[in-house]
């Protein structure tokens, strides 16, 4: 009788030690990825390329609504000043409302309808072209060098808003 438990008791042993496994194996996951979790609850994720790294900034999401924007800044073989981002992650239900760009010196803000205006015409400014397939900020040379911050905002259907900003310099 004691060896008839025994077969049990050793597939129930394996299968706890690999739920376990899976369980710890997801979290050290999330841990690994810089872009997977919040170390402060009202900080926001981002990202640069090209070796522009910058640490996370404030904006109003908790833990459970991440927004992570990328901002790109590398040279691009076009006339004039630009740099792209990329929306890789917003809470579930909001939309892009709006972008500014403010500074000691300047303010500039757009709304999601005035970027798409832009990315057909090319005015300077925040632009969305291609079916929102690209997005950035076009600037006359007279920001070149400008420190500020880049803010976006996002709201859902209630009206709820959530924003995301970082400090760069344009370049």
């Amino acid at each position: 009788m004691k060896n008839n438990k025994r077969i049990y008791l050793l597939p129930a042993l394996f299968v706890l030690v690999l739920l376990l496994a899976s369980a710890c194996g997801n979290q050290a996951g999330a841990g690994s990825n810089p872009y997977a979790a919040n170390e402060k609850p009202a900080e926001s994720e981002s990202a640069t390329q090209a070796g522009n790294a910058a640490p996370p900034t404030e904006n109003a999401a908790g833990p459970e609504e991440k927004i992570l924007i990328v901002i790109d800044q590398t040279a691009k073989p076009i006339e004039g000043n630009s740099f792209d981002f990329i929306v890789k992650q917003l809470p579930e239900g909001y939309m892009l409302k709006e972008m500014k760009w403010v500074s000691d010196q300047n303010e500039i803000t757009n709304t999601y309808e005035e970027a798409i205006e832009h990315g057909q015409t090319g005015e300077d400014g925040f632009y969305i072209s291609g079916n929102g397939q690209f997005s950035g900020f076009f600037y006359p040379d007279s920001l070149k060098d400008e420190k500020g911050r880049v803010i976006f905002t996002f709201a859902n259907d209630e009206n709820n808003e959530l924003t995301w900003e970082k400090e760069i310099t344009l370049k």
